[in-house]
């Protein structure tokens, strides 16, 4: 950045300032002072001239208006800009709201508390609420509308300043002996702040300010420094939130501050104060600026006896400081991120609704802008066609570029860990082509068309980067996985790296220059990057920058000085004295400079800004000055152009082309009048003593436009022009003038006015050829339907297939359909209804495409990528790739229709495919994603298989029993499923040709040979049964009806292979003993007492209970108990709802699992109480 004095106002009397405050928003400036001085002043800029914008215009006092009301001096003064409300204290305690009525400020409310006087007073980021602190510790926070909302009382405590956090929560009270105190906004104490900035600091100190940025306009950073404290003794503290104990920041600015204020967007802080003059005993005034990290940025020095307060106007261009009895205005030309390339500005913000910076590629030529979001930006550098984004490596997301992921974030170097930083290249619309991840930090980047130098404060780094030319973007990420990598070097400034830092760096094609804050100038050699010689500067380097020819380098330094350092002799080389000047400075020497830049095409002429003057040197004489404030974008064909920064930041998001200027040089500007006025011939001469090849354009140009085809010839001749050649021949070769005429007009770009030329001769096709040759295809579809002709229908196809095309670059997808509906564009249409997701519109399209259509494969593939199965297996069918259609169906785990189309196509690979994809799945464990595989499969044996296992696994870690039930039952479903597959295959294979009792029989065997494991078939519900009949006898156990559960809990003796013997015996005691049936529980007791899957200890306490129950019980059943009769051959079936048997005639069978139960125990059931299926 940059800062000069600008203006200077005057306060009437002599009367001394004490305060001073820049509204942000409506741009009032408010001033307090001795003797009751309140004035409230306003600037704004007043000109004629529409070219004259930002700070190159003038500004004027529009209102300079006394408040009455105050006697003592004002000390505070603070703005509401929500609200419009300016708040002012004194001396006396008198506090004082003005408003704005009718374009002047009135007293709205005064307050006076009649015992102390207002140290700071602070409205919160809303504007909502005021808190004012006086310096006996009294507190009072207010409401907009005047309303007390809490007062405080802090005892045996002087208050000196308050702030707001931004988000109203906190309010920090500084002390007047340098505490800062932090209490929550209803006034209750938290904790004291922690003050790094004064370790080790001793005597007597105060706050100079408090200034917590509010994040209105976002943040450089995440997570960014925004709390400043500055104490009188230079010591200031940034940290990120009051109780920051971690990334703290400490500034020692080795001066007595007397104010501090951020700038608008929080990063720059400005610190006023005065600086101890050395070798004189008066002090100076100086105004320091800081970036949120601490780094120093620049030095402004104030005229003045003392400075006491400064204030930043809303957009960061200007700053106001209140010394004696003045306003100094000061300029800011702000360090944007920004550059030009290829009619396109690249430039970034910050806004608060994210956390990353905007950067905008406008495209001044076609007025269209392209939005990245980059997080933690360094820098933007442009050369040619391609820019250069230095960001620093996202710590909590890994980037990926290149298809290539980065694991890693910092490196390991000696033994201390150093941030990634990331070099990102990127084109005009902010495509990233290629990216580096570099160690050290890029404070410095430059390039020119072919390499990259990035510089640290000890090291330089190169890449010769290589881009793939006329790629569009979606070609661009395939190349970039085949490319060449360029070269990469990093080279040590010194051999042993001393630390010292680099000012700045600039290169041409041959070498490059690095400039060192010991005023040290590097001098390089390209591409091998050699060390060539050292030259000695008197100051430390801002800004470098080499001529086209890499002879004379221009050095802007930290005090804003423009000089120029020789790189070879100027001289002839047989001229001694000349061949001795190589090296050394020219006398050359202008001040405030904030910016230059060479032209591309003459290593003598050059162009810099001087505050708010632009002016151009040709071999060093300067021409008249041009008033603009715009930085300079290029510079060539005697032309420079520029852009107004300051006006495009002020609404980011809309760039207008208006903030784009247009310059030419004396000598262009000579030439073109002197054509106009004393015409070619005689222009001529002048220029063929100004030889610049400008020049001979412009004459080529005005020669055309006369017609003079031989003079026009002869000046493209001079300039090297071999199109303008090529041009004016072509000319030459057509008969009619008004032809002649036309052609000239669309070389000038009159093409409105040449498309008229063309219509009037009655030559439409001209017309539409000029059109298609601009590529105005919009234009070209007008022109054809205003006329009929042969080729008409080819080129309206042409037509709005271009337009599709300047849609769907556009991603505008649904105007790109409408048009290649028409154009008849079947492979771009297919592209457009897979970007919209409209995949009706896509089958549509495949359908009514012909049979074998190259278009078909890639149309199916789409469907394939968002899983639609049954839409690709058309498509593949269609253009006759039955195997792609299969694997499709094995993609999406469609196997059934897998097995389907392969079986149509007797393909014989589908059986061995199913299994490897189990046994795939099987090894990673997804035991169930396999049974889902075979049961979509229709292998449902081999489902059941595995559903039995795991079942069984489940009842080994003694997972709940409902859990364990479920999965057998599943599993039990499978079985009966494949029971139906053999069924309905014999049916189908009999066609009617054999009996039922045939087809059953042959369905039974097939089962018997495809069953290896006969238990799985023939007893598929036994665990289902197991674990129904246990949850049952517990739940009937547990409603109070132990008979019933004893009798369902007999029937578990059935099942001693899936249920632990051991839980099958308790249960059956327990029920036998809640019933009193103790001959039934002492037979169970018998039983697991001989269990060989007992401990000794767990065998021994079943045998204490048992001597325990039944020395006091007989081991008798009370009753005869209706239990099951084991011996009996024809067992009757068990009721599934109360697990008894069943001795009726009539009863209920399930149609699913086939088991029984009574019809009066049934009807209250929905579902069968086994396999849970619905009740017919």
């Amino acid at each position: 950045m940059f800062i000069y004095l600008s203006k200077k106002i005057a306060i009437p009397n002599s009367i001394r300032l004490k305060c001073v405050s820049w509204n942000k928003n409506q741009g009032f400036i408010a001033c307090g002072g001795d003797e009751g001085l309140l004035k409230v002043l306003k600037l704004e800029t007043q000109t004629d001239d529409a070219k004259l914008k930002g700070l190159a215009a003038p500004s004027n006092l529009s209102m300079n208006q006394t408040l009455e009301g105050h006697s003592g001096a004002v000390q505070v003064v603070t703005w509401n800009e929500q609200y419009q409300k300016l708040t002012t204290s004194d001396q006396n305690g008198l506090i004082i709201v003005w408003m704005l009525y009718k374009g002047s400020w009135y007293e709205e409310m005064i307050n006076n508390r009649n015992k102390s006087v207002v140290r700071s007073m602070s409205w919160n980021a809303d504007g909502e609420k005021i808190c004012i602190v006086y310096e006996d510790g009294a507190v009072i926070v207010g409401s907009v509308d005047g309303n007390r909302i809490w007062g405080k009382e802090l005892k045996g405590i002087q208050l000196a300043h308050v702030a707001w956090s931004p988000d109203s929560k906190i309010l920090l009270f500084g002390m007047a002996n340098g505490e800062i105190h932090i209490y929550d906004n209803q006034g209750n104490f938290i904790m004291k702040m922690t003050l790094h900035c004064l370790m080790n600091v001793t005597g007597l100190l105060s706050i100079a300010g408090i200034h917590w940025y509010a994040g209105t306009e976002g943040y450089v950073e995440p997570d960014c420094p925004c709390l400043a404290i500055c104490y009188d003794n230079g010591r200031c503290q940034v940290m990120r939130y009051e109780n920051d104990d971690s990334e703290w920041v400490i500034i020692d600015t080795g001066m007595n501050v007397a104010s501090v204020q951020w700038n608008h967007c929080g990063s720059v802080l400005a610190v006023a104060g005065s600086l101890r003059n050395m070798g004189s005993d008066k002090d100076v005034n100086v105004l320091n600026f800081y970036t949120p990290f601490g780094e120093h940025l620049r030095t402004l020095k104030v005229p003045g006896k003392q400075m006491t307060a400064v204030s930043w106007e809303g957009g960061g261009l200007r700053i106001a400081l209140a010394v004696d009895s003045f306003i100094y205005f000061a300029n800011i030309r702000p360090d944007y991120k920004w550059g030009y390339c290829s009619n396109t500005v690249v430039y970034a913000y910050t806004r608060p609704d994210r956390m990353e910076y905007s950067v905008v590629f406008w495209d001044t030529k076609n007025n269209e802008k392209f939005v990245k979001y980059v997080k933690s930006l360094l820098s933007v550098t442009t050369c040619g066609d391609f820019c250069i984004l230095a960001t620093k490596a996202d710590h909590s997301h890994p980037q990926t570029v290149g298809g290539r992921g980065v694991l890693y974030n910092t490196l390991k170097i000696n033994n201390k860990y150093s941030d990634l930083y990331v070099l990102v290249l990127c084109n005009s619309i902010g495509t990233p082509l290629d990216s580096k991840y570099i160690d050290i930090d890029p404070l410095f980047v430059t390039m020119t068309k072919t390499h990259v130098i990035a510089a640290s404060r000890e090291a330089l780094y190169t890449w010769q980067y290589r881009v793939a030319k006329k790629l569009t973007a979606l070609e661009i990420n395939q190349v970039a996985k085949t490319r060449k990598e360029g070269r990469e070097r990093v080279y040590h400034i010194d051999d042993s790296p001393t630390g010292t830092t680099d000012g700045t760096l600039d290169f041409a094609k041959a070498f490059t220059v690095s400039g060192r804050e010991s005023g040290t100038l590097h001098r390089y050699s390209l591409p091998n990057v050699s060390l060539l010689q050292k030259y000695s500067l008197s100051s430390r380097a801002y800004q470098l920058s080499l001529n086209c020819n890499s002879s004379r380098l221009a050095i802007i330094d930290m005090m804003g000085v423009l000089t120029f350092f020789d790189m070879e002799a100027r001289g002839s080389p047989g001229d001694a004295e000349g061949a001795s000047l190589a090296g050394d400075p020219s006398k050359f020497e202008r001040k405030d400079v904030w910016d230059m830049q060479w032209a591309n095409d003459n290593p003598d002429l050059f162009a810099m800004m001087e505050k708010t003057r632009m002016y151009v040197f040709r071999n060093l004489d300067p021409e008249e000055p041009i008033q603009t404030s715009g930085f300079i974008c290029n510079f060539e064909d005697l032309e420079i152009k520029s852009v107004l920064l300051d006006e495009i930041m002020k609404e980011p998001e809309r760039p207008n082309k208006d903030f784009l200027m247009n310059f030419e040089i004396r000598s262009l500007r000579d030439s073109r009048t002197l054509i106009e006025k004393v015409g070619i011939e005689d222009a001529s001469q002048f220029i063929e003593d100004n030889p610049p090849p400008r020049l001979w354009r412009l004459l080529a140009e005005a020669a055309l436009q006369t017609l003079e085809l031989k003079t026009a010839e002869q000046a493209f001749v001079r300039c090297r022009d071999y199109q303008g050649i090529e041009f004016v021949k072509r000319l030459g070769k057509l008969q009619s003038e008004a032809m002649k005429q036309a052609e000239v007009a669309a070389y000038f770009g009159r093409f409105e006015e040449a498309e008229k030329m063309y219509l009037d001769m009655d030559r439409r096709d001209l017309a539409i050829s000029l059109r298609i040759k601009l590529g105005d295809w919009f234009r070209v579809l007008q022109l054809l339907r205003t006329g009929s002709g042969d080729s008409d229908d080819a080129l309206q196809e042409q037509a709005y297939n271009a337009i599709g095309d300047y849609f769907a670059d556009r991603q505008k997808w649904l105007n790109a359909v409408q048009y290649y509906l028409q154009g008849r564009n079947q492979e771009r249409l297919a592209e457009c209804y897979y970007m919209l997701e409209d995949y009706e519109g896509l089958e549509r399209l495949a359908n009514s495409l012909p049979e074998n259509h190259k278009l078909l494969p890639d149309i199916g593939q789409m469907f394939v990528t968002v899983g639609m199965c049954e839409q690709a297996v058309s498509a593949y069918l269609r253009c006759s790739q039955p195997k792609a259609a299969v694997e499709t169906c094995v993609h999406l785990n469609q196997w059934n229709k897998a097995v389907e189309l392969a079986k149509n196509h007797n393909m014989k690979e589908i059986g061995p495919l199913l299994s490897k994809y189990a046994t795939h799945l099987l090894e990673k464990n997804k035991t169930l994603e396999a049974v889902e595989l075979y049961r979509k499969a229709h292998h449902f044996l081999e489902a059941a298989k595995l559903m039995f296992k795991i079942a069984d696994e489940e009842a080994k870690k003694r997972t709940r029993p409902l859990r364990v039930k479920k999965l057998y039952v599943l599993a039990a479903l499978l079985v009966e499923n494949y029971h139906e597959q053999v069924k309905s295959s014999q049916h189908s294979k009999a066609k009617g040709k054999k009996s039922e009792a045939t087809s059953a029989l042959a369905g039974l065997l097939e089962e018997d040979a495809a069953a290896s494991d006969g238990c799985t078939v023939d007893k598929a519900w036994r665990g289902a049964e197991a674990y129904h009949f246990l949850l049952l006898a517990q739940r009937q156990l547990y409603d109070g009806t132990p008979e019933a559960g004893m009798s369902t809990a007999l029937h578990l003796r059935d099942y001693e292979d899936i249920i632990p013997p051991v839980e099958i015996y308790s249960l059956l005691a327990v029920c036998a003993s809640a019933s009193r049936a103790f001959g039934t529980c002492s037979r169970a007791f018998i039983k697991l007492e001989s269990l060989e899957s007992l401990s000794a200890e767990q065998r021994q306490l079943y045998e204490d209970l048992a001597l325990e129950i039944f020395t006091k019980h007989s081991p008798k059943d009370s009753r005869l108990l209706d239990s099951p009769d084991d011996s009996s051959e024809g067992k009757p079936p068990t009721c599934i709802v109360t697990g008894r048997r069943i001795s009726d005639y009539q009863f209920w069978m399930c149609s699913v699992c086939k088991h029984c139960a009574r019809e009066q125990d049934i009807t209250s059931h929905s579902f069968c109480p086994l396999c849970h299926a619905p009740l017919a």
